[in-house]
């Protein structure tokens, strides 16, 4: 009961999730909403962050001030927690496949909480996996307004009908202080590009770029150390293919925001980094040597005025945004960000009784693909006989079924539109087993 005059008691919000830059985005996406509650719990998988990733990610938000807040803990244990815990709010941060196994825990609550999940990068064009996993959500985040187009046209395409929230991208905030900083900042990801020929092509430019002035800094920004693990598994790692790189070339595991305030500019090809940079005042070169390509993930830069060649970057001709394109793509005024008032919209109607649980239902393929859903989530913190018995029976029937499909696949939407969603596969493949547990590309 609240009385007059009395305040309404905070709401409580839980994040859970494994993965290092799904870890970062719920930490700094929550952080955004001031007086609530707050927990943040880290699923045991083969993907989850290490002590050091940890504090990489929440690095900047009340979670780093207060260590208590953040739980390790095992899959099994997740139902009885939140149970216990009773919260309002669960932001489910992870791969797909990880979300929708979640959801299915819970499915199990008596005191079922709203259910937010999202995706951490840049999102185009919007895939119909990154959707369809999160269809039993109550509400989808995305960052600009062109993916909460996309997102919509593509759940119209797939007969989806979960909310699209539109929120500033968490981790893209304005520096305190204008970067003086001399160095150039290469954002290195995974699978971005994928063909070693080009992931050599770029660590030459790199190294070019150390050569042509040795005074200033060349600095690779990681995601992870040797022996950690990432969202995506990396294939031609930068430190093997730098090994003889100039003493101006250097690795860095800190925390992007701490690259970004000595940098001069930042080069990557379609890392999230990018708008990260550009909110701190730090202009960018989006590499576009190898083209504009699906698997390349750098459609979003096409008008961004952002594209440059590696001569580009060895001369550190950098850019800034074209404002158009910077409103449409994750620039747009924060007023517009209107995630959170839905969030607490949707409470409000779960407390009345008005809002239908959107449970998932067991997959095609009924109780043994579901034991093979969790294996390969949870790798070998998953001890069920039957995981271990889906694993050997379902795994090679799954990964011949993804590369038919693969095969098949075209494009099942108009050109315009394909640009900007796709009903076809996710252009990156990964292993379907990696490390005895992770699941196959699936934003």
């Amino acid at each position: 009961m609240t009385f007059p005059g009395s305040r309404p008691p905070r709401l409580r919000v839980v994040a859970i999730g494994d993965a290092d830059s799904f870890v970062k985005w719920a930490a700094h996406l929550i952080d955004q909403v001031d007086d609530i509650s707050q927990h943040l719990l880290l699923v045991h998988t083969p993907l989850v962050v290490s002590d050091a990733q940890r504090d990489a990610a929440v690095a900047g938000t009340r979670f780093a001030d207060h260590p208590a807040s953040i739980t390790r803990i095992a899959f099994d244990d997740v139902a009885d927690w939140l149970a216990r815990d009773t919260p309002d709010v669960v932001v489910l941060a992870g791969r797909a496949p990880f979300v929708r196994l979640l959801g299915r825990e819970i499915d199990r609550l008596t005191r079922r909480p709203v259910v937010v999940s999202g995706l951490p990068g840049m999102s185009i064009p919007a895939l119909r996996g990154a959707l369809e996993y999160r269809r039993h959500c109550d509400l989808v985040v995305v960052h600009s307004r062109r993916e909460v187009t996309a997102y919509t046209r593509l759940g119209r395409a797939l007969g989806v009908t979960v909310p699209v929230g539109l929120a500033t991208f968490p981790f893209a905030k304005p520096a305190r202080v204008a970067s003086t900083g001399t160095d150039l900042v290469f954002a290195a990801q995974a699978l971005v590009p994928g063909d070693r020929a080009e992931r050599r092509r770029i660590a030459e430019v790199l190294r070019l770029a150390a050569v042509a002035d040795p005074s200033r800094r060349v600095v690779v920004k990681l995601r992870s150390r040797p022996g950690e693990v990432e969202a995506h598994q990396e294939r031609d790692g930068y430190t093997d293919l730098l090994e003889n790189a100039p003493e101006n070339l250097v690795f860095s595991f800190a925390p992007m925001a701490e690259a970004l305030a000595t940098a001069e500019g930042l080069v990557t090809v379609s890392s999230t980094a990018a708008v990260e940079a550009l909110a701190a005042g730090v202009p960018v070169i989006a590499l576009d040597d190898f083209g504009i390509r699906p698997d390349l993930l750098n459609r979003v830069f096409d008008r961004s005025g952002l594209l440059g060649g590696g001569d580009d970057v060895v001369a550190r001709r950098f850019r800034h945004p074209d404002p158009q394109w910077a409103a449409a793509n994750y620039f747009h005024d924060s007023r517009d960000s209107r995630w959170w008032e839905q969030v607490r919209a949707l409470v409000a109607q779960r407390r009345r009784g008005a809002l239908p649980a959107r449970a998932v239902p067991l997959p095609r393929g009924g109780a043994l693909h579901a034991a093979w859903h969790r294996r390969m989530v949870l790798g070998d913190a998953d001890r069920t006989p039957s995981g271990r018995i889906a694993a050997v029976l379902v795994t090679p029937a799954i990964a011949a079924l993804a590369a038919l499909k693969r095969r098949r696949s075209r494009p099942a939407v108009p050109d315009a539109l394909a640009a900007d969603f796709t009903l076809a596969p996710s252009p990156l493949a990964e292993p379907v087993r990696r490390r005895s547990a992770a699941y196959a590309s699936i934003r």
